[in-house]
């Protein structure tokens, strides 16, 4: 993914977990080559048209960019369309926001703020599911870790915790963690005892799925607390430490006891709304500064 920008805007009142950020490059040589070469336009007319651009959804948020979009890790990279340089490419960041009361306060302010600034910022309301969202949120933790680091089932511990209970500093929590286990003496919450996490055993659960659905492979399983399961040495865990019966989830197929489990994890069925904030800051200013280079 492109490199963050110094001017990146700040989410620090919102719960952590409810937005998910998105950043993609678009090449502007490319797409102004299309519009003066191809199209035979000239170039204030295609300034004009490009400035008003407005890419999907799914541009935006593709796990993978496709064209005329690209990623890249690299500190210069190099256009793949057409080996443009890093000045003639353009970033479009984008952040969605879950639509739940959580977030409701926050995000009127941001984007209220945001809106009046000239064509800098679009914001587009779409309805999902909270199964969608989950697994959104599930995309950028994995996006975020090295899964071969050993810290890596600490911190997707704390981010599931983070998510289900907003109010608490988990990184406070985490700081010099050692271990992290279930007990038996709580019902529910959590326990603090020296460098050790006791978490109550729906949450443990919990926790083992997300690591689970983090770091799975076809071939070995998911990492977790409790070593690396395979699909049905969780769901053998989860109905033996009675789990399944705790969450009213009938014991039959796997998969669809597995879809149960995910359900319960993401909230239950039902529609939730989504707000997608693109910040255009970016893109604007280097379509000003290549239109320069084409009338000059």
């Amino acid at each position: 993914m492109p490199v963050r920008r110094k001017d990146q805007l700040d989410f620090s009142k919102f719960p952590p977990g409810t937005v998910t950020e998105y950043s993609t490059l678009v090449c502007l040589g490319c797409i102004f080559d299309i519009f003066t070469s191809q199209l035979g336009l000239a170039p204030r007319t295609a300034y004009s048209e490009i400035r008003r651009y407005a890419p999907t959804l799914a541009e935006l948020t593709a796990r993978q960019a496709i064209l005329p979009f690209f990623d890249s890790e690299e500190k210069s990279p190099r256009c793949p369309y057409c080996n443009a340089a890093k000045r003639w490419h353009a970033r479009l960041d984008t952040y969605s926001i879950e639509g739940v009361k959580a977030t409701d306060t926050a995000r009127r302010e941001l984007t209220k703020s945001l809106l009046k600034k000239d064509e800098q910022f679009r914001l587009v309301e779409v309805k999902s599911d909270k199964r969608q969202v989950f697994f959104d949120w599930l995309d950028t933790i994995k996006a975020g870790l090295d899964l071969e680091d050993e810290r890596l089932l600490f911190e997707v511990s704390k981010s599931y915790l983070s998510r289900i209970e907003p109010k608490t500093d988990w990184s406070q929590v985490f700081t010099n963690l050692s271990k992290i286990r279930p007990s038996r003496e709580l019902s529910s919450g959590w326990e603090l005892v020296g460098s050790r996490l006791f978490l109550a055993p729906q949450t443990y659960n919990q926790v083992l799925v997300v690591q689970y659905l983090v770091s799975r492979s076809h071939a070995h399983g998911g990492r977790t607390l409790e070593g690396r399961l395979t699909f049905a040495e969780l769901l053998r865990r989860l109905r033996f430490s009675g789990y399944l019966k705790q969450q009213d989830i009938s014991d039959g197929d796997q998969i669809e006891v597995f879809e149960q489990v995910l359900d319960r994890l993401s909230g239950g069925p039902g529609a939730v709304k989504t707000y997608h904030l693109v910040d255009r800051r970016e893109f604007l200013e280097k379509v000003k500064s290549v239109y320069a280079k084409y009338a000059g």
